[in-house]
């Protein structure tokens, strides 16, 4: 296996302690505080980290032990990360977004012995929770506590600023480090899963690394590896981020700003100028209805030469030749248009990478055609998580890719995609049936169908367990046909529905502008969208009846999971008997 910054053993400590030697003044993290971005450098993370390790052995913490982290995306998670690896300690990420029943049980499933998270109400929920056991004592929190903050009686409060404080002697990282080996766990993530409770991925080391240099190979192809500059926004509980937010820039030498939020990132990509980013296939939806919108609100001949710069982006992506005419539109275009779009994401981007979900080819395409580069990828918690990438300059939007360096892809006699590497997990913690029926014979089954083309490329079809068998036993894959349907403008959220039934039925959340209208003229103008859309699917793939949800789906009302991605089982509960009840409709 090659590796690609180092000969030191698969130790995700040992790699960022080896980049803070290497390159001890370089900046690595930055976040803004009172409204300006401050940064730390390769040193001074080094000295927090060593100087939160050393606290956390003096509660009591012991190589083995499992430590929960909650907090949005910012320097002192990632401080905590590294501090807890370093103790030979388990990280167990959680969602900001759980609600505290989602807590309990993630602390009690893993058997926690401490946690370590932000302030306010993720504290908050945390004191609720804590104080329903007695096994753990000690929470370290990133922020101060208010006033009206309570924590409960026997549970200590200690403070992240006052533990990390530069005085004193500093403490050399590398003398501390738990000289774990690289079969050892270094994390504990939680599936986001659409149903039921989540399964606990338990990753190793060598893993992650694996993970690791395969990302770097794939980078370097791109020429992408140098100087990277990454905007970090998906959150770092995710496997994701965790490998490919966190991990890799830090043994890249690169700089990891944190984006401030969803609502900033149009600022934020502006301020900070990325070079890469990670994301999944939600963001480059909104980014590109935001786009749209903006061209079809100026009109006139702004719209004109933004519609011919996708087209002619569009013919040359599909490999046709440009007539002469067209050759001196597109090179005029090239500055006109597409150069604005790309400043619009601050002028830098080599590459956005999308993962977590299925990347609608359109929305792929539409951004190729501007020239903004899109690396789609696909992966899963229990591969640390990545297991296939399309490659700079050979890209193939509606595939996820060749398998990356370092992992073997095959299909099964159903179609199912199995996967086997080195990033293969250990296994689910305390759920030995389900990692009996996950890795067999060392390959991982991933639940999803796939097909495999000559080149290697993989597209995914569907999700086993999604899949939909109408009565007249037609496969259809959901995600397909969502994707069809949502990209009509009228359409902003979309599930379908219909497993042993005659056809598709769907649930809908229009689109914002139809909020002021009725519900007649929402549902005329989305059947429109819903017609239009039929002429890109077969006849059992299209929605014959819908009906207009009652909010949107959203992580808030658990009807999304925090990467974005439909919880169907809940979505189905809430409006199961009125889309039993369109069946009745004529």
């Amino acid at each position: 296996m090659f590796t690609a910054f180092s000969t030191q053993p698969a130790h995700l400590v040992r790699r960022f302690a080896e980049q803070a030697r290497l390159h001890p003044d370089k900046p690595l993290f930055f976040e803004k505080t009172g409204g300006e971005w401050r940064g730390l450098s390769y040193t001074q993370t080094a000295d927090q980290v060593s100087r939160l390790a050393r606290y956390l052995k003096t509660l009591g913490l012991k190589p083995g032990d499992h430590v929960v982290l909650c907090g949005e995306n910012r320097v002192s998670w990632a401080v905590a990360d590294l501090a807890i690896m370093t103790m030979g300690a388990v990280v167990v990420p959680a969602y900001t977004t759980n609600t505290a029943d989602d807590h309990a049980y993630l602390v009690s499933h893993s058997e926690a012995k401490l946690v370590i998270c932000s302030g306010g109400k993720i504290a908050d929920t945390l004191f609720t929770v804590l104080a329903e056991q007695d096994r753990i004592t000690n929470i370290i929190c990133m922020d101060p506590l208010t006033e009206a903050q309570e924590p409960p009686e026997g549970l200590d409060v200690h403070l992240f600023d006052e533990i990390t404080a530069v005085s004193g002697e500093a403490v050399l990282l590398e003398e501390i480090i738990y000289p774990a080996d690289e079969e050892d766990p270094a994390c504990l993530i939680y599936t986001s899963g659409t149903g039921g409770r989540p399964k606990a991925v338990l990753l190793t080391h060598k893993s992650i690394q694996a993970n690791i240099d395969a990302a770097f190979v794939l980078l370097a192809e791109g020429r992408a590896e140098q100087g990277a500059v990454f905007l970090s926004l998906l959150p770092l509980s995710h496997a994701y981020e965790h490998t490919a937010g966190l991990h890799l820039p830090v043994q890249m030498a690169a700089e990891v700003w944190y984006c401030e939020g969803r609502d900033k990132i149009s600022a934020n990509l502006a301020e900070v100028k990325p070079t890469l980013m990670t994301a999944v296939p939600r963001l480059y939806e909104l980014l590109h209805d935001r786009i749209t919108k903006g061209v079809a609100a100026k009109g006139g001949l702004s719209a004109k030469l933004f519609a011919a710069a996708v087209r002619l982006g569009r013919k040359k992506l599909a490999c046709k030749r440009l007539g002469v005419a067209e050759l001196v539109l597109d090179k005029l275009l090239e500055g006109l248009v597409r150069k604005k779009v790309r400043q619009r994401f601050g002028g830098r981007l080599a590459y956005f990478v999308s993962g977590g979900a299925a990347l609608n080819p359109d929305i792929g395409t539409f951004f190729l055609a501007l020239g903004v580069n899109i690396l789609q990828g696909y992966g899963q918690t229990e591969a640390s998580p990545l297991i296939s990438a399309n490659r700079p300059g050979r890209i193939r939007i509606e595939t996820v890719g060749p398998a990356v360096d370092g992992v073997e892809v095959k299909l099964g006699e159903d179609g199912e995609l199995l996967a086997r590497g080195d990033c293969l997990m250990k296994g689910y913690w305390r759920n030995q049936a389900a990692t009996e029926e996950t890795l067999v014979k060392g390959w991982l089954h991933t639940g999803d169908i796939a097909t495999i083309d000559g080149d290697g490329y993989i597209t995914i079809t569907g999700r086993k367990k999604d899949m939909i068998v109408n009565s007249g036993g037609d496969n259809i894959a959901p995600t397909k046909v969502e994707a069809e349907y949502g990209i009509e403008p009228e359409i902003a959220q979309i599930m379908v529905w219909g497993d042993k039934r005659p056809h598709l039925v769907a649930v809908i959340v229009p689109a914002d502008e139809l909020a002021a209208l009725d519900k007649a003229e929402q549902t005329a103008k989305i059947g429109a969208a819903i017609r239009r859309a039929e002429a890109r699917l077969s006849g059992y793939e299209r929605v014959r009846h819908f009906l207009i949800a009652n909010e949107a789906f959203s992580v808030e009302n658990s009807q999304m999971t925090p990467t974005l991605k439909v919880r169907r089982h809940v979505v189905s509960q809430v409006y199961e008997d009125r889309l039993a009840g369109l069946y009745r409709t004529p």
